[in-house]
């Protein structure tokens, strides 16, 4: 029987709980070498932001932040500063995104049953988002907030459009990305072993035939990468706009 197989047919009917992995060991390359996770937006850090949508969440019972090692006195402040009692652990980030969020997942408890994996970098996300994936994870194995592409998407090659790409069915997929605990660690190793490049954690569950569930996501829930994001963040943030 498969790993998928059996996961599936011993689903728990107890109420979900989840650990939560922070992606925050990026560059922020896009932002000039500054740490963007540590800009202020509404007068407390991007990263805050994040972690606090998380800590008000009854279906998260731990929070794991993966960093750069120089960042950890850092996070222990702001963690102290706005109560993030759920912060269980900083993890040291690895060479890519893959050997980062791999470091947290494996830090997890190993009674976690659920595992959810969040850009530090998107601090909008809706709670109600985030707890309707934590659900459908349960029920699914596997689930992440997506919404459809509504631009016109073209093949372009050496500054030339090649074609038009039809644009039914396709979607924006989102964080937080959530998974049997089984289930991501078996995906992530696989992707380790095989040095295959995946863009996001639903792909390397795709890769070892686990479908991955999408939940109605929010544009709100943007991944600030540059300066100008910060503006749009502050306003979703203060309701300014929706």
């Amino acid at each position: 029987m498969s790993l998928f197989s059996l996961l599936k047919k011993y689903k728990s009917n107890k109420p979900p709980t989840c650990t939560v992995v922070i992606a925050a060991a990026g560059l922020s390359k896009r932002c000039e070498g500054e740490d963007k996770l540590f800009f202020e937006v509404c007068g407390k850090p991007v990263l805050a932001h994040t972690i606090d949508v998380f800590q008000k969440c009854a279906l998260v019972n731990d929070i794991i932040i993966v960093s750069q090692e120089e960042k950890f006195e850092s996070i222990g402040a702001l963690c102290k500063k706005y109560g993030f009692s759920k912060v269980s652990k900083a993890m040291k980030g690895g060479e890519t995104r893959l050997e980062s969020v791999i470091n947290g997942v494996y830090a997890a408890s190993s009674k976690a049953k659920l595992i959810a994996i969040h850009d530090g970098a998107r601090p909008c996300i809706d709670l109600n988002i985030i707890e309707e994936t934590i659900r459908k994870a349960a029920d699914y194995l596997a689930a992440a907030p997506a919404v459809p592409i509504t631009s016109t998407v073209k093949n372009v090659e050496d500054s030339v459009i090649l074609n038009t790409v039809e644009r039914e069915g396709l979607y924006e997929v989102q964080t937080p990305q959530i998974f049997r605990a089984e289930i991501i660690k078996a995906a992530l190793t696989n992707a380790i072993k095989k040095s295959i490049a995946v863009t996001d954690d639903c792909l390397a569950a795709e890769i070892i035939g686990v479908p991955v569930h999408i939940v109605e996501g929010s544009r709100k829930n943007i991944k600030i990468t540059e300066r100008a994001d910060l503006q749009i963040a502050e306003a979703f943030l203060k309701k300014e706009i929706f």
